[in-house]
């Protein structure tokens, strides 16, 4: 290795009036006798020898008081995350799932069975998590069909597929669509075999990952698989928010409308039963959706970012 042309004190001298005098680099070089161009190196250098420590201050990225003000009022625990002000929605989302991926995934644990849905904030979650122990045995399904004949980036299926592939798990998937066109054709599939054991599969997880969708911002409305009679039935129905393409009402009872017997996903009645049922969610428009999933039983837990749960509250931040 070549002996560095610096010593430690030029070194020390450098840094100093870089990070402690805040000169400019110009300034640096003249004062060190060296030219501009070299004093990024030798402020590298400095921090290669240990000559410069930087320390900071630990950082919360949670938000201890709104967790606590949900438990107490609404019965349901929270990983709350804080977030810069004005952020972009993608740019929240990504906030939300970079703090809260190591939260979530400590939540899976060996031979856990784990239910997943798609969505673009369970996306910037999934990417950012990894194993916090042991994965064996370790078995992701996809809750839900698939929405239509593309397969996004956000969809469960891919979602899914990625998160098996982090836990060197199994991935179990629901090769169907999500939302057939007649409740005859959705009785036929249902009693496949092979769909038949994902969804008994599903019924037996331990971990349910899902979104909560409104009849105005929902992925079905979105990627236009849901027709304006589905639309008008559904508002007539109360419909107020969309877990795994099963609209509920306001106390969170799957509404009675045609389209609950064409939805190809894990049924309401079975989330219920399931130990852990995070509510993955950023941003503040879906209020009456998550109160009415948490009121319904539908949801014990929520991943969001602290906006959105003081607009769950009704407080201001």
């Amino acid at each position: 290795m070549a002996q560095s042309p610096y010593t430690d004190d030029q070194l020390i001298l450098a840094a100093r009036l870089y990070f402690i005098d805040d000169l400019p680099q110009a300034q640096i070089g003249k004062l060190v006798n060296v030219s501009q161009s070299k004093i990024s190196r030798m402020l590298a250098l400095a921090r290669e020898r240990g000559l410069v420590r930087v320390t900071v201050p630990d950082y919360d990225p949670r938000n201890g008081a709104l967790e606590k003000d949900l438990k107490d009022s609404l019965g349901v625990s929270a990983v709350v995350i804080r977030s810069a002000a004005g952020l972009k929605i993608q740019d929240l989302r990504q906030t939300l799932g970079y703090f809260a991926a190591s939260v979530v995934s400590s939540w899976i644990a060996p031979r856990s069975v784990v239910a997943i849905a798609g969505g673009r904030t369970m996306q910037a979650l999934v990417e950012q998590m990894k194993p916090a122990g042991s994965t064996e045995g370790v078995r992701v399904v996809q809750a839900m069909g698939n929405i239509d004949s593309t397969s996004g980036a956000y969809d469960a299926a891919e979602l899914g597929r990625q998160m098996a592939s982090a836990w060197k798990g199994t991935f179990l998937t629901l090769n169907t669509p999500a939302i057939l066109p007649d409740a005859d054709v959705c009785r036929q599939l249902l009693g496949l075999e092979q769909i038949r054991n994902i969804l008994t599969c599903l019924a037996d997880a331990n971990v349910a990952l899902v979104g909560i969708g409104t009849l105005e911002n929902s992925v079905f409305l979105e990627r236009k698989v849901l027709g304006k009679r589905d639309i008008a039935a559904l508002r007539e129905a109360g419909a107020v928010g969309e877990i795994l393409g099963r609209f509920y009402n306001a106390a969170g009872r799957e509404c009675k409308t045609p389209l609950r017997e064409r939805v190809v996903s894990l049924p309401l009645e079975e989330l219920r039963r399931i130990p852990q049922v995070t509510a993955v969610v950023s941003g503040s428009d879906r209020s009456s959706a998550l109160s009415a999933a948490i009121r319904g039983g539908l949801v014990k837990s929520l991943v969001i970012d602290e906006r959105g749960a003081a607009s769950l509250l009704g407080k201001p931040l």
